[in-house]
């Protein structure tokens, strides 16, 4: 399979997932759920996943699937660049069969039981053909990527009477700790300000987040500020390694140095100048 604009397709996967591991990419992702409960955290909100769960990601936003024990987890990914389908359609089609991507940003949606058997179908036409891997059945796939774009601008772009989701008291705490650290990552942090801010037991919050992330206040935070950073690196080349430290709420070079390259493999100036070599 020609790999310059498919980056993974995973089909009815159900390995758990690894607890902690944030991505954050140039690509888009369409992640859709068949069976089992779960949660996403998508930049500072938190997504209850059930059956016909519809996920559209443009990937640059820190996002995280997280299964819960002793629950399936079944789920069919799709990671792809953008611009080959973009100017494989830009002289085809009077519709951008990229647009929930471009106006929606990450979005989720979920299907009716009548589209959910729709697209699971289609979704096992996609993998029956990406398995055969000879030419006519590639292109095929490449065909069916397309309808599996415009079915998702058929559900996502229709007016609709959104569904309201009332969240476990656990997850709307978390979610309000979420928004909090959005809010000031870039500034210090520590529990009591949490428990002040939120008016809650700073050491319940903190069981409760890992409960429903996975994952450590502080790890989050973190792994938060690195993203920013990198992001930083990428949009602002001209800031120094310093600069981008204080940017993103760490208090010295020396620590920024250490957590960066722990979760980078880097240390930020190797990371600035790999990002800076690619212009």
């Amino acid at each position: 399979m020609d790999s310059l604009y498919l980056l993974r397709y995973e089909y009815l996967k159900s390995i758990p997932v690894t607890t902690g591991n944030f991505q954050s990419h140039d690509h888009y992702e369409i992640f859709y759920f068949h069976e089992g409960k779960g949660h996403y955290l998508i930049g500072d909100n938190i997504h209850v996943l059930k059956p016909g769960t519809l996920i559209v990601m443009h990937g640059l936003t820190l996002h995280m699937p997280k299964s819960l024990d002793g629950h399936p987890y079944v789920r069919t990914l799709l990671n792809f660049d953008p611009a080959f389908f973009r100017a494989a359609s830009e002289h085809v089609f009077s519709i951008n069969p990229l647009l929930p991507f471009e106006r929606l940003g990450n979005y989720k949606v979920q299907l009716t039981l009548e589209e959910q058997a729709e697209f699971e179908e289609l979704l096992c036409k996609m993998n029956r053909l990406y398995s055969t891997g000879n030419a006519i059945s590639n292109e095929r796939f490449r065909v069916s990527c397309l309808e599996a774009l415009f079915f998702i601008c058929q559900v996502m772009m229709k007016p609709v009477e959104k569904e309201i989701e009332f969240p476990s008291e656990k997850e709307q705490h978390v979610q309000n700790a979420l928004t909090y650290i959005e809010k000031h990552y870039m500034s210090d942090i520590c529990l009591d300000h949490l428990e002040e801010a939120l008016h809650i037991n700073k050491h319940y919050l903190a069981r409760i987040f890992h409960e429903i992330t996975g994952m450590t206040l502080f790890h989050y935070i973190y792994k938060r500020r690195i993203n920013q950073a990198k992001i930083l690196f990428l949009l602002e080349p001209e800031k120094s390694v310093t600069d981008i430290c204080y940017a993103t709420g760490f208090k010295n070079h020396s620590h920024f140095s250490k957590v960066f390259k722990q979760w980078e493999g880097k240390t930020p100036n190797n990371y600035r100048r790999m990002v800076k070599s690619q212009f």
